[in-house]
């Protein structure tokens, strides 16, 4: 294999596959990542096969790809990356995706994390972040999101909020979360109104909600309910 061009300080630069199905992204990737010393593009991809041909034929040091793209326009990008890792191992991939889900990294990360990376898209404008993380799983790290760690967190945390409710309350906030009223909740569990208060109110305190205003509380116990739910 020929060495790429020399970088800063005598360094090669990292040679570099960028995939995406939209041509503008491509064209704009590379151009973001060639505005540096550090970085070479050396190929590119519009889907997730021509990324496997890609890779097979100039072996980059590291690649990076959108999650989203042909031919199923489902998880491509992760099924690509894992692939990639399994045939060459010493390239790293750091896999973008436009939105904020927490299942996403589990599938990437589901048979271990070196040489793995998963940013969200809003760092594109971040040349540092996104060759670092390029410069990491090439080394054989492995780099996370700070937003999805972050996200990641709160779901457990919601789930373990979740597990100190006791039956009826859970019941009381799972109807909560189809958008049913007190009185609502009350006919539909055959309680008193009171009582259902009393249990809502039991709900807040225990997701630690007490200091928010009603509206608000119940967002938000909506909302930790379906974040544990989904990490359940």
């Amino acid at each position: 294999m020929e060495p790429g061009p020399r970088g800063v300080a005598g360094m090669n630069a990292l040679r570099v596959v960028v995939a995406d199905d939209h041509l503008l992204v491509r064209e704009g990737v590379r151009a973001l990542l060639s505005g540096g010393p550090d970085v070479e593009v050396v190929g590119e991809a519009a889907d997730a096969d021509e990324l496997l041909d890609a890779v097979e034929r100039v072996r980059p040091q590291a690649v990076l790809t959108d999650i989203r793209m042909p031919p199923g326009n489902g998880v491509d990008g992760i099924v690509a990356a894992l692939e990639i890792r399994r045939r060459w191992p010493d390239t790293g991939v750091v896999v973008l995706s436009q939105h904020l889900e927490d299942a996403y990294p589990v599938q990437l990360f589901v048979d271990g994390t070196a040489g793995l990376g998963y940013l969200l898209k809003e760092r594109i404008g971040r040349r540092d972040q996104v060759v670092a993380a390029l410069v990491e799983t090439a080394a054989g790290g492995s780099v996370l999101d700070p937003r999805v760690v972050e996200t990641l967190v709160a779901a457990r945390e919601a789930r373990g909020a979740m597990e100190s409710l006791t039956g009826r309350e859970r019941e009381v906030l799972s109807l909560m979360a189809e958008g049913l009223s007190n009185p609502r909740i009350a006919q539909q569990l055959h309680l008193s109104l009171s009582s259902v208060e009393k249990l809502v109110g039991a709900v807040f305190t225990r997701l630690g909600l007490a200091e928010e205003r009603e509206t608000n509380r119940r967002v938000l116990a909506v909302l930790r309910y379906l974040a544990a739910d989904r990490a359940g």
